[in-house]
């Protein structure tokens, strides 16, 4: 045999052996594996957990059959404008975030909010050494004498502005805890939902912040599931799990079960809450129902 035929011989024979363990491979696929699609999400991180297990939940009520959804949190460290381009771009398919005329131009809104309203009731992460300080302060005195501090890429910022309020930025969530610590600000105002989740995972950084316990403030800020705007079929979809779910309790309960300790803390402690317009708001958005968490 020449040398050349010798060659062809050896690669027909290893295009043979490649064909044949293809085709083994592809007979132990299984038919939930080789249906599942990959849903990759932002943003990521324990304080969010409930917005992907609701999401989880919505896409069971909705699976067509057998169909399986696997959700991949997105692996990279981005802010919340990053998030959106890579949305658009199709790298992360599905965001949830509180609305503004903006988002809702650059992507497409399942228009049901996921979080009731609750993260429009804001809390005040603070120094500890202040509470009393800020526990003496009228609306009036509140408004005048305290700096806030927000990331400067959140949709809160510009409500926090329009209601006159003095705000201190960082594009670095992380960052503004420190700042705080540091007295750059006096007040970091998360959803109650949120401010003693974040500081029990840093007690050991920042064992000198605490939650303020005598006010408040409230504003209409919806949360959506967001989706390119070309992808009609995944936003259908995610619509009707989340009213299938709200229709049969599902949706509720798994709101009541991770919001337990927030419900019942809000129950028991008094707090004023000062009421802010929204103006970022889009036209015709819906006043959230905050029936399952606060009357």
């Amino acid at each position: 045999m020449g040398k050349r035929a010798h060659l062809f011989a050896m690669v027909v024979r290893r295009l043979a052996t490649a064909l044949i363990l293809a085709s083994l491979c592809l007979a132990f696929v299984s038919p939930a594996s080789a249906g599942e699609t990959t849903i990759r999400y932002f943003p990521a991180g324990p304080i969010y957990e409930y917005r992907w297990k609701l999401l989880e939940l919505a896409l069971a009520h909705s699976s067509n059959g057998g169909e399986s959804s696997r959700l991949v949190p997105f692996a990279e460290d981005i802010t919340q404008n990053r998030g959106v381009q890579l949305l658009q771009s199709g790298a992360i398919d599905v965001i949830a975030l509180g609305t503004n005329a903006e988002r809702e131009a650059q992507m497409r809104p399942i228009k049901i909010d996921i979080l009731r309203g609750i993260v429009g009731f804001r809390i005040f992460v603070i120094r500890a050494a202040d509470q009393a300080r800020i526990a003496r302060m009228d609306e009036k005195t509140l408004r005048r004498q305290l700096i806030f501090g927000l990331n400067s890429q959140w949709a809160d910022l510009p409500i926090m502005r329009a209601n006159g309020f003095t705000v201190e930025t960082s594009p670095a969530y992380e960052k503004l805890f420190a700042m705080l610590s540091a007295g750059r600000f006096d007040a970091f105002p998360r959803g109650l939902n949120e401010a003693a989740r974040e500081l029990e995972d840093r007690k050991q950084s920042y064992p000198q912040l605490a939650v303020e316990q005598t006010k408040a403030l409230f504003f209409p800020y919806p949360v959506y599931f967001w989706v390119s705007r070309e992808n009609t079929a995944l936003a259908q979809r995610i619509e009707r799990g989340l009213k299938l779910a709200l229709a049969d309790g599902s949706f509720r309960q798994l709101f009541e079960t991770y919001h337990a300790t927030e419900i019942a803390q809000l129950a028991r402690n008094k707090r004023q809450v000062i009421r802010l317009a929204n103006p970022i708001l889009p036209a015709g958005t819906a006043e959230p129902d905050t029936r399952w968490w606060w009357h």
